[in-house]
């Protein structure tokens, strides 16, 4: 079984939800209306939507103003890409 195009589409469903849910969150935001928890934005940028998280901040400007998602967000996605990497090194190196 192939995983890697499960990978791809769990990332592309994932990320598109992060950005969505900053989306909506800005949109209740100015209508004063209940909002998202912040531990649910950073929960699902956490579980691989980082990117969608990180572009919906910038497109919405939603967000840029609070320290923890302007560092918060980036350092995520810093830690998959080095997760990925090592995943991809050791994975890479048991095949030879």
């Amino acid at each position: 079984m192939k995983f890697l195009p499960i990978i791809i589409c769990y990332l592309t469903l994932i990320n598109l939800l992060a950005f969505l849910l900053m989306a909506i969150d800005k949109s209740k935001a100015r209508h004063r209306k209940w909002r998202i928890a912040e531990k649910t934005l950073f929960l699902t940028a956490i579980l691989g939507g980082s990117i969608g998280s990180i572009l919906g901040m910038q497109l919405f400007r939603h967000k840029t103003k609070h320290t923890s998602f302007v560092i918060g967000m980036p350092c995520i996605l810093i830690c998959q890409i080095l997760l990925v990497l090592l995943f991809l090194h050791f994975t890479n190196s048991a095949l030879y």
